[in-house]
């Protein structure tokens, strides 16, 4: 027999190529084709040997000599009969590679991997005569596919032509495929036109047989729905073989290796926990590590879940949830038993919790739809709780059953996650089951869950708000509000998913209602605490007119005041002034002098920045006086910040600080201390736009002492941007970032992007300050985009800046709140 050398250059110098010109045409060295040639390397890659057979055009059997020779392995140099009847236009078609990739954390099943293998390592059916099959069966989530997988993996060198794959959708999700149109998937996929495939399920399969025929290529048919749905997609002739998964039976089909999958071994199953949960923590409690398999029933699927569960969960001992899962009454009856091994299958957990005895079982059961209906990430117990219409420690304990049957995973205390089959099937559930106002009305319990908690929550951050007096929507009080700090940090956990079932609500009958309005002013103290500006536009788009239509006027005109916010914030200063003077007629419509008062001083500030100080002093006299007219400390504090902000501005810093100074005084007089770390916040800002850096510092160090006591790190990364530009305004540029990067953390902290882009701004000003023109470019091109999403005012400041680098000229640093 040749060797790999003698047989390469022979077929080499048989089409008259130089070692270059082969290189060339299969995509390597051509030292790699010397080396080869010269025997030095006998045994190159797999993808080394295809492109070779393909670059020197090789019919199936030289491919499979090739490959023979160059893995070592005997081969007879004669082809196969069916290659010399076979036309030429075969040898051209592609060589399809499909087979998913093989899960890392495979375990065990040596013995059905073997047996597969030894089926189909006889591509040519020398033994029988026939086309290999292996038929791989068992219930949902017992492996079937990732163990299929897995053996047609080391099954490629007897299968050089290539593997086709296709997931037939029998079991979900979705229909099934047809198996015409499966049969018009793997003729495209081996390069056939789309006209020339028949509609006929027997001529496709035909053409299908014919174009396998003298081929050596493995199909994967996965999830499969029976023998009928198989059968035509087959090979016809020995060279070609197919490994078919299902979850029926699979006994009927001819000639079939019939493997059928049961639950893990106590071993493998822990084996696999380690691999998902990681071998360190499994060796450290081997003995609950085995309980919790067993609690799996060994189940593939269900091992897994349990190890991403503590894996969601890195402080909790394993024995922990061996201790929960053995409570007869949050489990499975019979979980892990040999009786059962039946988990996975998402109809089979629910048929069973249907048809219980237990009180419990049947509840879950009845449960499972509606809690799938909002969308979101994930499901909150307390949320839970009032989409279900029952107490939280009800629910507690529903949702507690639904996660040992793996139907719901725990994503974190509290927490509670759908996978994305297990929500479909249950919304699928939910529309069989529930009428569509039925689903509305869960929605809307949600809705008005969110909208009693923001009211709540807005009480303790703006506990002097004029606003409050408006609510219509109270819950009672959950131990999420005992404090300021806990009730932020529940919306932050909460808030993506609040906005999802917010847009969700906003498609359905519930658009017309006045949650609408009502959310978007109840989440002001939120929204505001978090400079969630975004947000907060979003969550007003529609709400005035809304408010109008329903009759609710004071509602709409403070929700008027409020769209001016996130405009002023983001640099909009025109449009807010429309909001702001539209909302004063509002309120003068309805004779409400707080809102009045509050508009006034909202007014002076944006007149302000807009250059008009003559109309700004105009409404700051106005909001003092009706401030004082109705004897609120609340509105006269910010009203005199603002007037400290216009003496600023016109230079007259003697009179800017006593107006700062009063300000501060009314909000440590109230108790307020929120307030009272805003009020600093908006001085050191005033004072930097000013240029009275050493001023700013000071009021921005006391903001962030305030915002400290009270734990509030959003309101700390805010007041440390400012900082930054404080101390980089005076060229002190080493402490400037220093404040810049603690900034940044905190915004991370707090999932705030936006002034995780305006810091990282800060810095690329700094950096392009000082020289380091490089990492300035770095930094501009990751906050651009955030910058750019959110409209934000700066956005065209970092351009600005990236068009100067781009230009290598020389900047100064400038702070700028333009």
């Amino acid at each position: 027999m040749e060797s790999l050398g003698e047989l390469l250059r022979r077929h080499r110098t048989g089409l008259g190529l130089t070692q270059a010109a082969l290189a060339g045409k299969a995509g390597l060295s051509e030292q790699a084709i010397s080396v080869l040639e010269r025997g030095t390397r006998r045994r190159p890659r797999v993808d080394t040997i295809r492109a070779l057979t393909t670059a020197l055009g090789l019919n199936a059997a030289e491919a499979a000599e090739f490959m023979a020779v160059a893995r070592g392995k005997s081969h007879q140099a004669k082809a196969p009969a069916a290659d010399t009847r076979r036309p030429a236009a075969v040898d051209s078609l592609p060589m399809p590679w499909q087979l998913p990739p093989a899960i890392p954390d495979f375990t065990g099943r040596a013995a059905q991997v073997e047996a597969v293998l030894s089926a189909l390592r006889d591509p040519d059916g020398s033994r029988s005569g026939a086309v290999g099959l292996v038929a791989v069966t068992g219930m949902g989530g017992i492996g079937k596919t990732a163990l299929a997988v897995r053996a047609a993996h080391r099954l490629v060198d007897s299968y050089p032509d290539g593997q086709l794959y296709l997931n037939l959708r029998g079991y979900g999700p979705g229909r099934p495929i047809a198996t015409s149109d499966a049969l018009g998937q793997l003729l495209r996929s081996l390069g056939l036109d789309l006209q020339l495939i028949p509609d006929g399920v027997e001529e496709a399969a035909a053409l299908l047989r014919s174009q396998l025929a003298g081929r050596r290529m493995l199909m994967l048919l996965d999830n499969a729905t029976d023998v009928h749905h198989v059968l035509p997609l087959l090979p016809g002739s020995p060279g070609s073989a197919a490994i078919i998964t299902s979850r029926g039976s699979m006994a009927a089909l001819p000639g079939a290796r019939q493997i059928r999958l049961d639950a893990l071994s106590e071993t493998e199953s822990v084996d696999l926990l380690s691999g998902v949960a990681g071998p360190d923590r499994v060796a450290a409690e081997p003995q609950a590590a085995e309980r919790l398999t067993h609690f799996a029933g060994r189940l593939p699927l269900a091992v897994r879940l349990i190890g991403a569960r503590l894996t969601a969960r890195p402080t909790w001992p394993i024995q922990h949830l061996v201790d929960v899962l053995q409570d007869e009454g949050r489990r499975l009856d019979g979980l892990g038993s040999d009786e059962t091994g039946v988990r996975a299958s998402i109809a089979g957990s629910v048929r069973f919790l249907e048809s219980s005895d237990r009180d419990l079982d049947r509840k879950a059961a009845r449960a499972l739809p509606i809690l799938s209906v909002p969308d979101g990430s994930d499901l909150h117990t307390v949320v839970a709780a009032h989409l279900l219409d029952v107490p939280v420690r009800q629910a507690d304990v529903i949702l507690e059953r639904l996660a040992d049957l793996n139907l719901l995973d725990a994503a974190a205390p509290e927490r509670y996650r759908f996978h994305d089959l297990i929500r479909a099937y249950a919304r699928e559930l939910a529309d069989q089951s529930l009428t569509q106002a039925e689903q509305h009305a869960g929605l809307e319990r949600v809705m008005r869950f969110y909208i009693g908690f923001a009211w709540a929550c807005q009480s303790l951050t703006h506990e002097a708000s004029q606003r409050l007096g408006l609510a219509m929507t109270r819950i009672k009080p959950v131990p999420a509000l005992r404090d300021t700090a806990s009730a932020l940090r529940w919306l932050d956990d909460e808030q993506r998913n609040l906005m999802d079932r917010f847009r969700q609500a906003s498609t359905t009958s519930l658009a017309g209602s006045a949650l609408f309005p009502e959310l978007a002013l109840a989440l002001f103290g939120y929204n505001d605490a978090r400079s969630r500006w975004t947000e907060m536009r979003e969550l007003s788009r529609g709400a005035v007119e809304l408010a109008e239509q329903l009759n609710l006027p004071l509602m709409a005109a403070w929700l008027e005041h409020d769209n001016a916010i996130p405009k002023v914030e983001l640099g909009d200063f025109e449009p807010a002034r429309a909001h702001l003077l539209k909302a004063l007629t509002m309120f003068r419509a309805v004779s409400d002098v707080a809102g009045q008062a509050r508009c006034c001083s909202s007014l002076s500030h944006v007149l302000e920045r807009l250059g008009r100080t003559d109309q700004a002093l105009s409404m700051i006299h106005q909001a003092l006086e009706l401030s004082r007219r109705l004897d609120d400390t609340s509105v006269e504090g910010v009203t005199h910040l603002a007037l400290g902000g216009l003496h600023n501005r016109l230079g007259d810093f003697a009179e800017a600080d006593r107006a700062f100074a009063e300000s501060v005084r009314l909000a440590e007089q109230s108790g307020d201390h929120r307030s009272l770390a805003k009020r600093h916040l908006n001085a050191g800002i005033s004072h930097v736009a000013n240029r009275r850096f050493d001023n700013a510092i000071e009021s921005l160090l006391r903001s962030i002492e305030v915002s400290g006591r009270l734990g509030d790190g959003s309101a700390q990364a805010e007041s440390r941007e400012v900082l930054t530009m404080a101390f980089a305004g005076k060229g002190e540029f080493a402490a400037a970032e220093e404040h810049a990067r603690s900034g940044i953390q905190l915004a991370r902290t707090y999932r705030n992007r936006l002034r995780e882009a305006r810091l990282l701004l800060q810095l690329a000003k700094i950096s392009a300050a000082t020289g380091d023109s490089h990492r300035a470019r770095k930094l501009l091109t990751e906050a651009i985009p955030t910058l750019h999403a959110a409209a934000d005012k700066v956005e065209r400041e970092a351009l600005d800046l990236l068009d100067l680098l781009g230009r290598a000229e020389s900047y100064t640093y400038r702070p700028n709140f333009a």
